[in-house]
């Protein structure tokens, strides 16, 4: 159960004495801390991580990653109740939680739903193990959730790692006084600066430090990793930035620039060549470190997100194509012409929309399959003939667009279209029985004064409504009396 906060009794007064004799609380941010919490963060994925001691009447963050407090009253801290927890404590929806639901903290900002802590127990003399936590390892997210079994064992491994540099830090100062403390804190520091290369290796996530000061840069062997080097000598500015795109690397300097300047934050991903050449995906975060309210160097974290990438490619690809014929669908299709009317109308361009003659009749007398055929043989052909800088569409059923946005293309719009009328025209053949299909097209003209994408279908549809009922298998642009026959006809014939 969790204790009162509100009445300290003789185990919270030797709680808060075990706290103030690490000698932590008020002290100067480290790259420690602040390479554990970003860790924390994005192995959980969350915005917010903390690591938060509480004292008698406040929680302090001795690190944090998405906050801009440095503490809250103790009577609004999630964490002075995830100090009395046996192991951890999760408030998977803080709004239906009644010790939390009308906290400060849930009905403002930062509109904590999810919170999971970790109570810290560092190890101290004279001190009982199961004493309440000093403080915790949390993270917190805006939206609820729950923690994997996995996540659970990660978030107490990185907690220890925080105890782990707690007692290490405490050694450091004892070390001072007495020599054989000192080397019994450098066996400690190595431990615990193996437990988090170990940590970093089950993430695949790294840690890294620029100093502005000598611009010397610092990796963690799992950024080393990622790279594909081995660990040792320390890379210059110029080096790691010679392992992305060209396009990127002035981009990524000007980013440093202003975190060194104006102690600006970053979060970016980008393609990536390893030392061996593999084309890789990564994500970078850095956060300034800060002396006397001046950046002297950004610390940040480092992971190759190669795979998460490519699976959210593939979904966006999914997303956005028709699985029959693999063009773009409907709703891409929206998007792209939303985009093109509100940046290309100046410059011009055409669309132009086609409906398949004849296919009903494919479906009644040869079944669906023999359409579907069709429909992925008019989709082929109509990518082969779409010129460079095109985009075509299927729209729905047998319907199909092009975009065209070029202008040596818009110059000769009505060749494109004639060409179109002859290359759609295709014939289903079966037991003795044939059927013809061919395309009739509408073609509407983008420009200044075309108002919406909705506009230029209209406009478009209305000239293809036109040319069928003119005759099928023409083309005809919005606001032209011309009828556009097939390549190698003749007018007579229409």
């Amino acid at each position: 159960m969790v204790q009162s906060i509100d009445k300290p009794d003789d185990t919270e007064l030797e709680r808060v004495e075990k706290l103030r004799g690490f000698a932590i609380l008020d002290t100067p941010q480290e790259h420690e801390f602040d390479a554990i919490v970003m860790l924390a963060q994005r192995v959980l994925d969350v915005p917010i991580a903390l690591v938060s001691l509480v004292d008698d009447h406040r929680q302090w963050f001795k690190a944090k990653c998405g906050i801009d407090a440095s503490e809250t009253p103790r009577e609004d801290a999630f964490c002075a109740h995830a100090i009395h927890a046996q192991d951890i404590m999760v408030v998977e929806d803080a709004t239906l939680d009644p010790r939390f639901a009308d906290n400060p903290l849930v009905t403002g900002a930062p509109g904590i739903r999810f919170y999971a802590g970790v109570p810290l127990r560092p190890a101290a003399e004279g001190y009982a193990e199961d004493l309440a936590g000093i403080g915790t390892l949390c993270v917190i997210d805006t939206r609820p959730r729950t923690l994997s079994p996995q996540d659970v064992t990660m978030l107490r491994e990185i907690a220890g790692l925080v105890s782990a540099l707690i007692r290490a830090r405490a050694a450091t100062a004892g070390a001072m006084r007495l020599s054989d403390e000192a080397r019994c804190h450098a066996a400690l520091l190595e431990r615990q600066h193996l437990q988090l290369r170990q940590a970093e290796r089950m993430a695949a996530i790294g840690s890294w430090r620029l100093d502005f000061r000598d611009q010397t840069v610092h990796w963690s062997d799992q950024v080393y990793a990622i790279h594909g080097l081995p660990p040792g000598e320390m890379p210059s500015l110029e080096d790691a930035l010679a392992f992305y795109p060209p396009d990127r690397r002035a981009e990524i300097a000007q980013m440093l620039e202003r975190c060194g300047s104006h102690g600006e934050s970053f979060d970016f991903e980008s393609d990536f060549f390893t030392a061996d050449g593999r084309a890789r995906r990564v994500r970078s975060i850095g956060e300034p470190q800060l002396v006397d309210g001046q950046p002297v160097a950004v610390i940040g974290v480092f992971q190759d997100i190669t795979e998460r990438h490519a699976r959210e490619q593939s979904l966006r690809l999914s997303a956005d194509t028709d699985s029959l014929t693999g063009l773009p669908n409907r709703a891409c299709l929206d998007k792209r012409l939303a985009e093109t009317v509100a940046q290309q109308a100046d410059r011009g361009g055409y669309l132009l929309m086609l409906d398949l003659d004849g296919f009903k009749a494919v479906n009644d007398t040869f079944g669906h399959a023999a359409g579907d055929d069709v429909l992925r043989i008019i989709a082929d052909r109509l990518r082969q003939i779409t010129p460079p800088g095109g985009f075509a569409a299927r729209l729905g059923g047998d319907e199909f667009v092009l975009l065209l946005t070029r202008r040596h293309d818009c110059l000769r719009i009505e060749g494109i279209i004639s060409a179109m009328l002859s290359t759609l025209r295709h014939a289903v053949e079966r037991d003795g029985r044939r059927r013809s299909v061919s395309a009739t097209v509408g073609a509407a003209l983008l420009d200044a004064r075309t108002g919406s994408a909705a506009e230029l279908l209209r406009q478009a549809d209305l000239a293809l409504y036109d040319a069928k009922r003119a005759r099928r298998g023409t083309g005809r642009i919005f606001g032209s009396p011309r009828i556009l026959i097939a390549r190698g006809e003749t007018h007579a014939a229409a």
